[in-house]
């Protein structure tokens, strides 16, 4: 990453920027088993309004985002969508770094994610941030897939070694 990375907390006028971002980042790795965009811009305003969306910028270029919901003790991180031109970087790692603070910071004792199981690179990534495999999830039944495929569910403690 050649420039400043600054991160801040989306707007309503950032949902354009944001669907671009995950449907470029999404359709790399997941072209092979689904076919479509991950996702439209009328559903990433639904998110906004339910939780938020990071946002990692360089000057206003927008390089990546991740999604959280605070959900009591329990938050849930998704969405985490690197543009294919900053990634193997650093950049995702930082995203669920900031993701994690932003939750933490606001009461959650928990993170939650949800990855398809055809993905085989990504329960080592966030093995190695923390997470641990505690489950699985059907896919939804509402999106046609080209493969059968689950959830895999894994989480994280938020907290760091002393309850407050």
């Amino acid at each position: 990453m050649t420039s400043t990375i600054t991160i801040r907390i989306a707007a309503p006028a950032d949902a354009a920027k944001i669907t671009e971002v995950i449907n470029v980042a999404f359709h790399i790795v997941e072209g092979f088993f689904i076919d479509g965009p991950r996702i439209d811009q009328p559903e990433v305003e639904q998110l906004l309004e339910k939780g938020a969306f990071l946002l990692a910028e360089s000057g206003d270029k927008l390089n990546g985002c991740v999604y959280v919901e605070l959900r009591g003790e329990r938050s849930y991180l998704g969405l985490l969508s690197v543009d294919p031109a900053c990634q193997q970087g650093g950049l995702g790692s930082l995203l669920m770094l900031e993701a994690e603070k932003y939750c933490r910071e606001r009461g959650s004792r928990f993170m939650d994610i949800y990855i398809v199981n055809l993905r085989t690179d990504l329960p080592a990534f966030y093995e190695r941030r923390g997470y641990v495999e505690n489950g699985t999830t059907p896919f939804p039944p509402d999106i046609v897939t080209k493969i059968p495929c689950h959830f895999i569910n894994m989480s994280k403690p938020l907290y760091q070694g002393h309850e407050q």
